[in-house]
């Protein structure tokens, strides 16, 4: 038998969106997909929404690499409100350093820097509203695609902030069918990789309420990318401005876009809970 792993983490959240974050070498034996799924049991585990994995650097001029595994054990490409976290964490070991941090993840590469009122913004990369980017199947780009599930016709924006995000109109995100149409999403043919879906009610031009149902995880408190989401959807539908104030259900995120080619910046809180150790 083998000996069991050690894996030593700390726990942080953004306005909820919670993670274990883990520092490993590159050839570290990472957990398998039933070990993930086993840590994130909020009864039997230490419950997270998704493990972040960091690593040394891979390219020149990047302070690290790091990994994102949601709670079903699957693998994804990015993570706004995980991002976030990994900046404040480097952030609070480099005392007194002024520039902005560089972080590499299989999504791309990001910059991070931490605000005076103890906010972290990362820029999150220029949305991609090119179906093929999600991958979504679609013949062209479009500002609202029809979609059906189950014979109810829908209508959602599309864009990847590094992943997969639809968002749908709502009048109230209190009767949202955010675990209904999220699931069933999830088997829906036009997406291949599976999708985030958000669910926003727009209350004017610089203000929407947002739910997001993560793909491999379910409804989460806030979703960073969801949010950014969100706003440049809202926005290239010529809904919203390019400030925008996200209120999800953990609290409010700030997204700016400028537009078309520029890059969304995420800016909200990123918090430590506690540090600690489990063997598998």
């Amino acid at each position: 038998m083998l000996p069991p792993m050690r894996l030593d983490f700390v726990k942080m959240h953004g306005l909820g969106n919670d993670f274990i974050v883990l520092e490993l070498p590159s050839d570290a034996t990472l957990p398998t997909p039933a070990q993930w799924r086993a840590l994130s049991d909020r009864h039997a585990g230490i419950g997270f929404d998704q493990a972040l994995v960091l690593q040394p650097a891979r390219r020149p001029g990047t302070d690290v690499y790091y990994r994102v595994f949601n709670a079903d054990g699957g693998e994804v490409e990015q993570c706004g409100n995980g991002a976030r976290c990994v900046a404040a964490l480097l952030q609070a070991r480099a005392a007194g350093r002024a520039a902005p941090l560089t972080l590499d993840s299989p999504g791309g590469v990001l910059r991070a820097h931490a605000l005076p009122d103890g906010r972290v913004s990362v820029d999150m990369g220029a949305p991609d509203f090119e179906p093929a980017a999600l991958p979504f199947r679609a013949p062209a780009r479009s500002a609202s695609y029809p979609l059906q599930l189950d014979g109810e016709s829908l209508e959602a924006g599309a864009v990847s902030i590094g992943n997969p995000h639809v968002v749908l109109r709502v009048a109230q995100v209190e009767a949202a069918p955010v675990e209904r149409v999220g699931r069933a999403l999830q088997s829906c043919a036009r997406f291949p990789r599976q999708v985030n879906v958000g669910f926003m009610q727009i209350l004017d031009r610089e203000h929407i309420r947002l739910r997001v149902y993560e793909r491999g995880v379910g409804e989460t408190l806030a979703c960073g990318t969801g949010a950014c989401a969100a706003a440049v959807i809202g926005r290239d539908q010529g809904l919203l401005d390019a400030d925008v104030e996200v209120h999800v259900p953990g609290g409010t995120l700030s997204v700016h876009w400028a537009g078309e080619g520029e890059s969304v910046w995420l800016t909200g809180p990123a918090q430590r809970s506690f540090a600690g150790y489990v063997e598998i």
